[in-house]
């Protein structure tokens, strides 16, 4: 996969990234095959991600496998799930230790060739606003197009992110582990059988 490997050789963001609070180099973090049924589009990794090369290696990977209902091995089987953030990158924390957006340059330089190398996916998980904002051409809240995921199902289902941080959000909003969640584990359950 040419496209991967020149997207792991990536350092666009290098003098950006060192001018974070983090002081960091790039790391992307490629996670995609050609014919995955699934592709979770996502922000772009933290911290975590980052020192272990693999995404949603933390307890938002822990949620988000529970939202699916999938395990571990599922999730990281690259002909079953491409995992394909905004931004390939760790982006940093500003100086009040939040995290960073995800640099558009990085799915300006690379989201459109991903994407024509990942192919047609059935369903397509999208996480926060910038990649419900890129696929879906939505100008709302997160929550405004989550709360419109019929419109978008059943190929695409629009999701917060799954952070400790949105617990609260996820307390506020009970149809979405009453409504969402069911159908999203039944999509999920039949586009992999």
């Amino acid at each position: 996969m040419p496209v991967a490997s020149d997207i792991r050789a990536c350092t666009i963001c290098a003098d950006r990234f060192a001018a974070t609070e983090t002081g960091h180099a790039p790391r992307p973090v490629v996670w995609f095959n050609q014919g995955a049924r699934i592709l979770v589009a996502g922000q772009a990794p933290g911290a975590r991600v980052h020192e272990s090369g693999r995404p949603f290696t933390d307890p938002s990977g822990d949620r988000l496998r529970d939202w699916m209902g999938v395990d571990a091995a599922t999730f990281y089987d690259r002909d079953k799930l491409a995992i394909v953030p905004m931004a390939f990158c760790f982006p940093g924390y500003d100086a009040k230790g939040s995290d960073r957006p995800p640099p558009r340059i990085c799915a300006k330089t690379w989201r459109h060739a991903v994407m024509d190398e990942v192919g047609d996916v059935p369903l397509v998980l999208l996480i926060g606003g910038y990649a419900q904002s890129w696929h879906l051409g939505t100008k709302t809240n997160v929550t405004d197009t989550v709360a419109a995921w019929r419109d978008h199902a059943p190929r695409a289902f629009p999701l917060p992110h799954p952070s400790w941080r949105n617990t609260g959000w996820i307390r506020k909003n009970p149809w979405f582990e009453a409504e969402v969640l069911p159908a999203l584990r039944a999509r999920v359950q039949e586009v992999l059988a």
